[in-house]
């Protein structure tokens, strides 16, 4: 079995599971069971460059290799390119994006440094599995220095229309490094669709399969593998009996009888400000709601240094103090919004004891909220998932509530339809979406893209 080499931003430590989500569980099983290393950032930012050598730790047959970033680095490479260009147009959002110079040299920079650092540790057999934005060039960089072997890459959030990408200004030279890789893969069939008009109509490509392309003489896979989670792993731990007592908790005396719940990292795309104006309009619309019904907000911090999501959290805390103050009395909390990371343990825990699962981002590449929130439940009486039209998710989970999260009237409808649901509908919507999600498990996403890698033609057709 040929060794897989993984490379991402982040690298996952085998000694800290709970810190990580059951993605990078399964990569790194996987990576044992067959052998291999994973290279990327280490989360060190060092002084200067006389700093950036590179460790390998060897744990049985796994190798982590990784490297430093300096502080320039960080803020050009990491908080420019990446979070403040890439992100925000990946994810529609124009209006949030910023170019600068400095920022696409740094982006250049790192992914060529990666380059430089991972050719000299591959083996000519070794299989390359190259994951999302920050990393778009890397294969180029690869290839530049002589790297033959099969390289996949696989983007976790949406593509956006070729009418958006190109107010890009390096769109051009990004999208001609996606073209050295043997495999792309996409979380959807519409970001898939998106790439592919992208490159027959901009980059005067042809299709000559449903799921291959030729661009500029070089042959290439598109395809879409949705992203899943370990699904035993997630329901052992929402059904066990720390997870019991934690629910008892969660149900004590004098608390709200339904419980609804969302947890999204503290970020733009997810929709919080609009989703907290939604269960507003429920109380509104729906007065017999205030003192029976409680909504949970966990929103973890994520890249503070990035303007955007400062504004985001003031917004989220004025809205929050808002309702509060409106519909709040001394024995309920309409809101509880939590600004700190929680285990999964405690959200398996949280999920299974809260009657509606909300879902409801403006634009995300799969969520795996969605997926988590189906498998933790009972399934004698399970909750309800409400989810936006614009998650990937949405593509296969046709069982769920789909709305649509700009509308708040919408989705205040639908949160009190999934509240007054009988259990019989619960129960056979709930088994309809367990099924799929365990059709699209983790396994099998990593499964479907080693093996549809492995098929790739090696060299690259001239």
């Amino acid at each position: 079995m040929k060794r897989l080499v993984v490379v991402s931003n982040r690298v996952a430590d085998p000694g800290c599971s709970q810190a990580f989500g059951g993605l990078a569980v399964c990569i790194l099983d996987a990576l044992r069971k067959r052998g291999g290393m994973w290279f990327g950032w280490n989360g060190d930012i060092v002084g200067d460059e006389s700093d950036l050598s590179a460790t390998s730790v060897k744990f049985d047959d796994l190798t982590l290799a990784t490297v430093p970033l300096t502080e320039r680095d960080y803020r050009e490479y990491y908080l420019g390119f990446a979070n403040a260009a890439l992100w925000p147009v990946h994810h529609y959002r124009l209006d949030l994006a910023r170019f600068t110079p400095e920022a696409s040299d740094g982006y250049r920079r790192v992914n060529d440094r990666f380059a430089q650092t991972l050719a000299p540790m591959l083996k000519p057999s070794d299989l390359l599995w190259v994951h999302d934005y920050h990393l778009i060039p890397l294969g180029a960089s690869l290839r530049a220095r002589g790297v033959a072997n099969r390289i996949g890459f696989f983007l976790h959030i949406p593509f956006p229309p070729p009418e958006v990408l190109v107010a890009m200004p390096e769109h051009e030279w990004l999208m001609k490094a996606f073209i050295e890789y043997d495999l792309v893969g996409f979380q959807t069939k519409t970001d898939q669709a998106n790439f592919c008009r992208f490159m027959c109509d901009f980059m005067q490509g042809e299709t000559i399969s449903p799921d291959v392309l030729r661009v500029e003489g070089k042959t290439l896979s598109a395809a879409v593998f949705p992203v899943g989670i370990d699904v035993d792993a997630f329901a052992a731990m929402a059904a066990s009996p720390g997870a019991a007592k934690r629910i008892q908790r969660l149900h004590r005396a004098g608390e709200p009888r339904i419980n609804v719940i969302g947890v999204d990292r503290l970020d733009y795309t997810k929709g919080l400000p609009d989703r907290l104006r939604s269960f507003k309009r429920l109380l509104e619309m729906y007065p017999k709601n205030c003192k029976a019904v409680t909504l949970m907000q966990i929103a973890p911090p994520t890249r503070e240094d990035v303007r955007a999501y400062a504004d985001i959290r003031h917004e989220l805390e004025a809205l929050s103090g808002e309702i509060n103050g409106q519909f709040g009395d001394f024995d309920w909390t309409p809101v509880r919004y939590i600004h700190r990371r929680v285990d999964r343990d405690t959200l398996a825990a949280l999920y299974r004891g809260s009657q509606v699962g909300l879902v409801t981002p403006l634009r995300d590449g799969m969520n795996l909220v969605a997926k988590e929130y189906i498998v933790a439940q009972d399934p004698e009486n399970p909750g309800v998932l409400i989810l936006s039209r614009f998650a990937g998710a949405a593509e296969d989970l046709q069982e769920a509530l789909i709305v649509n999260p700009y509308d708040a009237d919408e989705v205040a409808h639908a949160m009190q339809k999934a509240i007054m649901m009988p259990r019989a509908e619960r129960i056979e919507r709930h088994a309809a979406l367990l099924a799929r999600v365990r059709k699209h498990d983790a396994y099998n996403w990593m499964g479907g893209f080693l093996r549809a890698l492995s098929a790739c033609r090696i060299p690259l057709a001239a």
